[in-house]
């Protein structure tokens, strides 16, 4: 076994096989969705898996003491392209979200799903020692200014993201029960004011899913036609690109947000299940690693990291089953994309990296 593991580190570097065959899973799922979904666009998708692999192998060998070094500038580079983008970003479907450098447009939200934990992880490690209430104010506040700035745009999906991503770390270290319970109330109590400060369409989200058929054609036409195709996809399903919703084109969005849908119609409520069961696999592993790692920034930027994909699949899964407001998040490492998919996959690389330093500290 030994000599196994030796020679497969050294023919891939730091992967981690158990990690790589459940990415590997999800990856194959996506790929085969896509040619029921959306035939035109695999290419484009195995592209961007591709190009997602390998900047995950680059990221697995960074040293989590690198990552520590990075995670200042990191954030501070970050930041600075979310004011740019607020100031001189291009306006797409009324909303201010890309960055033109000439060179390239980026989209400088989906760094900080990565730059916000790596910076409050490399906080709370700085701070170890003597942690006080203070410190947590101050993370919050580290937190809160790109997710305002995000916000703004406005890219409510991500900002959601983003503050949970750093909201783990915070938990992970040591946020008070207490605190949190405060947390909650008076987010109860300020549930009107952040209602008046909403965009309309995002109200309108929210009221269409309380009911959905007061607008079947407009508004609430993406939760209908989900739900539908969801409830005909019965226990086993219709089969690889048997669903009429999705073959029909009844499904907005099937190939990225809605993809679920697509998923739900074809291989029903057993589909479903065995879909659940990757994902639960994929947190546990990234959770294992998190328990394992060899300082507290490791395991708070683990555990971090692992929590995103709970996240992603849940919010993801409740917005296309009509239990949440459509906020317009991918489902993790399925829906098509290359943006979502390279961050993802550098944090899945993150994660092979603090897995595999562990193990060399041990020895």
């Amino acid at each position: 076994m030994m000599l196994l593991r030796e020679w497969w580190r050294r023919l891939v570097g730091p992967i981690d096989p158990t990690l790589m065959l459940i990415v590997g899973l999800l990856l194959a799922t996506a790929t085969g969705l896509m040619a029921s979904a959306s035939p035109e666009r695999v290419g484009s998708q195995l592209m961007h898996i591709g190009i997602a692999l390998a900047v995950m192998r680059v990221a697995a060998q960074v040293p989590p003491q690198q990552l520590l070094r990075l995670a200042v500038p990191l954030y501070l580079v970050g930041i600075l392209l979310l004011i740019g983008v607020a100031l001189f970003g291009d306006i797409t479907k009324g909303a201010r979200r890309w960055l033109d450098l000439g060179v390239i447009r980026v989209q400088p939200s989906e760094l900080m799903k990565i730059a916000v934990p790596l910076l409050l992880a490399w906080f709370f490690q700085k701070h170890e020692a003597l942690l006080r209430p203070r410190h947590y104010v101050a993370a919050a506040l580290l937190l809160l200014l790109p997710v305002a700035l995000i916000a703004r745009q406005p890219d409510l999906g991500t900002s959601i993201l983003v503050f949970a991503a750093g909201f783990y770390v915070i938990f992970f270290a040591g946020l008070p029960w207490k605190v949190m319970i405060g947390m909650a109330v008076s987010a109860l109590a300020a549930a009107p004011v952040a209602w008046t400060l909403l965009h309309e369409y995002q109200r309108q989200r929210i009221l269409m899913l309380l009911d959905p058929e007061k607008d079947p054609l407009g508004k609430g036409f993406h939760i209908i036609q989900s739900t539908i195709a969801i409830g005909s996809g019965g226990i086993f399903g219709k089969g690889w690109r048997g669903g009429t919703q999705a073959q029909l084109e009844f499904i907005p969005e099937r190939h990225t947000d809605f993809i679920f849908a697509v998923f739900s119609e074809e291989f029903g409520l057993f589909g479903n299940l065995l879909l659940l069961v990757l994902y639960a696999l994929l947190i546990s592993r990234g959770l294992m690693i998190a328990a394992n790692a060899a300082t507290l920034f490791s395991r708070l930027l683990a555990g971090a990291i692992t929590l995103i994909f709970f996240t992603y699949a849940f919010v993801n899964r409740g917005m296309v089953s009509g239990i949440l407001p459509v906020v317009g998040v991918p489902l993790p490492l399925v829906s098509y994309g290359g943006t979502a998919l390279v961050t993802l996959l550098v944090g899945i690389g993150i994660l092979m990296s603090i897995h595999g330093n562990r193990m060399l500290v041990q020895k």
